[in-house]
């Protein structure tokens, strides 16, 4: 049997790829700028600001929830997000590594 797409890749390149597969939408990008703002938020509020039902929001938060991206907790009937402290500043400092690893190069196409 084969090997798997991912399994030829390191473990940094496949933690990187599902960070940027998890950012990959407009909508999990305007829940991460809505809870960097307001530094937390209830699900409910998120529906009154974005465009989408609901249980599509609902999706999205699962998707940065599994990566670490956001955390939440329940508070009586509602959910409480926010960005996860720990996993948002690895994030920042990989990423970081990574673009600036970019040296200019006059020869290019």
């Amino acid at each position: 049997m084969g090997i798997t797409k991912t399994e030829g890749f390191s473990e940094l390149q496949q933690k990187r790829a599902l960070i940027f597969k998890a950012l990959g939408h407009p909508a999990r990008i305007a829940i991460v700028e809505m809870l960097l703002k307001r530094q937390s938020c209830i699900c409910n509020d998120m529906v009154e600001e974005l465009p989408l039902a609901q249980p599509t929001i609902s999706q999205h938060l699962k998707s940065l929830k599994e990566v670490g991206i956001i955390q939440g907790e329940i508070e009586g009937t509602s959910i409480c997000y926010c960005i996860n402290e720990k996993v948002w500043n690895e994030i920042q400092k990989d990423f970081g590594k990574l673009f600036s690893s970019y040296k200019a190069s006059t020869k290019c196409c």
